[in-house]
């Protein structure tokens, strides 16, 4: 049976990242991502991912303490790449190729983000982890996992989170809280539902990008998401 799509784009959050833990990477949680990532690979889907920071710096927060803006989502920025690279080497390990590109120039590290770069990598059988943002400070790394799907011309974003989809209030907070089996962008921007930022969820409308929303550490794992069987939000123009 064919996969359902040929190229898809992962947002991971670094949130996600760190597991249990409150700051860093937990390497068994970074190993079953991985995991789940090489799985789908093997049955030749083309994936592009694009990682978060939070779990290293955020630069929101950092901004809130009295750093400057621009300087703090310089240094968010450096720490998505410090997943890019840990993402990109578990991969790896895993027996798939993969690259690590950076939307920041600094070539002792990662090449240098360019859609055309990274597509010819795609048709090589690479998966490329994509770490700096879009290189611009406030954006956020939901808005570069859009724009680097368009770029790259994917047939979806899928958001690899801590819930199982998107709810009508943070579940954490509220277990009355309802779960969407799908909503659109308009509802999604019109409700202020938070599960990515506005103007991620704008440019996917604007350009008609679905998105799909569900537990990362979910036991069915990407696969399971791609057919249909782990419980997630399908966000599209239409619901």
């Amino acid at each position: 049976m064919a996969p359902a799509y040929k190229r898809i784009l992962l947002k991971v959050s670094g949130e996600a990242l760190a597991g249990d833990n409150s700051f860093g990477i937990e390497p068994p949680f970074l190993q079953a991502i991985a995991k789940q990532i090489a799985d789908v690979a093997n049955t030749g889907v083309q994936i592009g991912v694009v990682v978060g920071g939070g779990n290293i710096f955020r630069g929101m927060a950092g901004a809130a303490d009295g750093t400057d803006r621009v300087t703090a989502d310089l240094m968010g920025m450096l720490g998505t790449m410090i997943n890019a690279l840990a993402l990109s080497n578990a991969i790896s390990r895993q027996g798939i190729k993969s690259k690590a590109f950076s939307a920041v120039t600094m070539p002792n590290v990662a090449d240098t983000f360019t859609a055309r770069a990274a597509k010819s990598a795609l048709e090589d059988g690479f998966v490329v982890v994509l770490g700096g943002g879009i290189g611009n400070p406030f954006f956020t790394t939901d808005t570069a996992s859009t724009l680097r799907a368009i770029e790259l011309e994917c047939d979806v974003v899928l958001k690899g989170t801590k819930v199982d989809g998107v709810y009508t209030e943070d579940p954490m907070k509220n277990p009355d809280a309802r779960r969407y089996d799908t909503v659109s962008y308009d509802e999604v921007i019109g409700k202020n539902l938070k599960v990515m930022d506005t103007a991620a969820f704008a440019l996917a409308r604007d350009n008609s990008m679905p998105i799909i929303v569900y537990a990362l550490d979910d036991p069915g794992g990407l696969t399971g998401v791609l057919a249909g069987k782990t419980r997630s939000t399908l966000v599209s123009a239409s619901n």
